[in-house]
């Protein structure tokens, strides 16, 4: 069985939704954007979703495509 997070359950302030932008502009992995302020990944997927920020990776390529030689 997993330990549920501390802040699980809890509301964001003002202060997490900041550091949560600020970790996915970083290009930050969701899994440990989830470790830093103590919340489940589907709670940092949901929150970036309805704060409309992304957590795609800005400096991958599309599609898995590798340059041409």
């Amino acid at each position: 069985m997993t330990k549920e997070p501390k802040n699980s359950g809890k509301q964001w302030t003002g202060q997490e939704v900041k550091q949560l932008q600020k970790l996915a502009k970083e290009n930050t992995p969701t899994r440990v954007i989830g470790l830093k302020l103590e919340r489940t990944e589907e709670a940092i997927r949901s929150k970036a979703s309805e704060e409309k920020v992304s957590l795609k990776p800005t400096n991958q390529s599309p599609y898995n495509r590798s340059k041409k030689r």
